[in-house]
């Protein structure tokens, strides 16, 4: 089912055994695959520093290399390339030790050509999306670039600087402002350059909910809290954990939930 959907991969295989290479060569270059081959580890970091590979299979047993170490060195200088290590049998926990290590995958010697197939085009799926998910964070930065946001006045340039250093801590920030002055443009703004950026920005309306429900809208519900409440509920902070939460119109709040959300903020 994966390969219906993979289109052409450049592969690298690291692996002293010529069966090895040749196998892996011709099962995904079947597949339409690009494969090159190296039998030793100077070789293939060699090769890795050349050429852009998706993926690398990597032998954990070489004639001039230690394979876990190996594994680090391709970690450290291609962080994004996925690593599936390939070991026998009598060597399975040390393929568990490199998944440990950040290998992606590992394939036991010996292993089938559908095994193959599906571990390297898992590996050239994950890569894939992880470099789309990227791209997208990154549009997302250009976005809400402090660039878009439009004006000149001396006091808005503050604001400005003010964003640039709130953004990258994880500090509770208030925005005040009149209606239609972009408040929530600048919320996103500062979530497009915080560290929780790859998260959700979650946006909740205070104006909308009565306070009963604005109460378990932000702190959710177990099942039987109140009339109606068949199943648990995650609220919006938990929603938006590891994230982003903007809380607009905050001071349409009843004084009581305004209580409970600034302890919230106060515990985290």
């Amino acid at each position: 089912m994966i390969s219906e959907a993979i289109k052409s991969a450049q592969i690298l295989v690291i692996d002293d055994e010529p069966v090895i290479c040749d196998g892996c060569r011709m099962v995904l270059s079947e597949k339409g695959h690009t494969v090159d081959a190296c039998r030793t580890g100077k070789d293939g970091m060699e090769a890795v520093r050349k050429d852009g590979y998706e993926v690398i299979l990597l032998d954990l047993k070489l004639p001039d290399a230690d394979g876990m170490d190996l594994l680090q060195r391709l970690q450290k200088e291609k962080p994004r390339t996925p690593v599936i290590v390939m070991t026998g049998f009598s060597s399975v926990q040390n393929a568990v030790a490199a998944m440990k290590q950040g290998a992606f995958d590992y394939l036991p010697k010996p292993f089938s050509d559908d095994q193959l197939v599906f571990a390297v085009e898992k590996a050239v799926a994950a890569k894939r999306l992880a470099e789309e998910n990227l791209a997208l964070r990154n549009q997302l930065y250009a976005m809400f670039d402090f660039s878009n946001i439009v004006g000149e006045n001396p006091q808005l340039m503050q604001v400005f600087d003010e964003v640039r250093k709130a953004a990258p801590t994880d500090s509770t920030i208030l925005l005040q402002g009149e209606s239609g002055t972009g408040k929530e443009l600048f919320a996103k703004a500062i979530h497009a350059h915080s560290k929780r950026s790859s998260r959700q920005f979650v946006a909740a309306d205070c104006s909308t909910f009565s306070d009963s429900l604005l109460e378990s809208e932000l702190f959710g519900h177990v099942k039987g809290a109140y009339t109606g409440a068949v199943s648990d509920k995650a609220g919006i902070f938990e929603m938006a954990k590891g994230g982003t939460l903007f809380v607009d119109e905050v001071a349409n709040l009843s004084l009581e939930i305004q209580g409970k959300l600034l302890r919230v903020m106060e515990t985290q």
